[in-house]
């Protein structure tokens, strides 16, 4: 099955849309991922995202992976920019895109 990029950048422009007045002008993105498979590459996935510049970290008791960019100047062409990179990435461990946030510095 592939992955349906054009509705994943409608829904993240529709979500920034939702709060832009309030969005940060700079800020730190992170992207969560959930593992498709119990013997997920955790390690694999995360050297990937590194070497793209992702830091990241196991969250919710290593049920989700963050991926976090930034601090970067705050827009939906940059948020969507970012995820698409990482979806790209995790998608090939098997990791499923769950959202984003922003995080100010």
């Amino acid at each position: 099955m592939t992955h349906d990029y054009k509705a994943q950048q409608a829904e993240t422009f529709e979500s920034f849309e939702a709060f832009a007045h309030d969005a940060p002008e700079i800020a730190t993105i992170t992207y969560q991922f959930y593992p498709e498979d119990v013997d997920a590459n955790w390690d694999g996935v995360q050297k990937a995202l590194q070497a793209k510049g992702f830091r990241t970290a196991r969250d919710d008791g290593d049920e989700l992976l963050d991926a976090l960019i930034g601090p970067v100047a705050i827009s939906a062409a940059t948020i969507w920019k970012y995820e698409k990179l990482a979806t790209e990435i995790a998608l090939q461990f098997e990791f499923t895109p769950d959202g984003w946030g922003l995080l100010e510095d």
